[in-house]
């Protein structure tokens, strides 16, 4: 039986760009993990976990390919114009479109899609909420 979710992982290739865009989201570093030919890297907010690894293989300088079925990483943010305007400043990442509201559903916060180094979809949630509990029904 799961007791919760442990973490995420990421493959990156380029270790440093990946922990600055994190870094700049509030990700602290909190460990390593070396192998024969890979590394991890473990990273957190504060307050919280180790919830997203970072899987750096040896001699790879070609881009990963995400496929068709990876999506994102969610991450709450306190003010997403805030965080956009700093990824921006700090890193020159633009999100994919304007926040907005999913579905175009005022009552639920406003959302936002960046790409960190490696091409990874983060969406930032502007401030926690509730999970929705819309009917099975459409």
């Amino acid at each position: 039986m799961a007791s919760h979710l442990v973490h995420t992982c990421v493959r990156v290739r380029d270790i440093d760009a990946s922990l600055r865009f994190y870094e700049a989201l509030g990700f602290e570093r909190r460990g390593r993990l070396n192998f024969d030919t890979a590394y991890n890297v473990y990273i957190g907010l504060p307050g919280d976990g180790d919830k997203l690894e970072l899987t750096v293989n040896d001699d790879r300088d070609a881009p990963y390919d995400l496929g068709d079925g990876y999506n994102h990483v969610a991450i709450v943010v306190d003010d997403i114009e805030q965080a956009l305007a700093h990824l921006k400043a700090a890193l020159g990442v633009d999100p994919e479109k304007p926040a907005f509201h999913p579905g175009g559903r005022e009552e639920l916060p406003l959302i936002a899609f960046v790409q960190d180094p490696d091409g990874y979809r983060i969406e930032l949630i502007d401030k926690a909420f509730p999970t929705p509990q819309d009917p099975d029904e459409r």
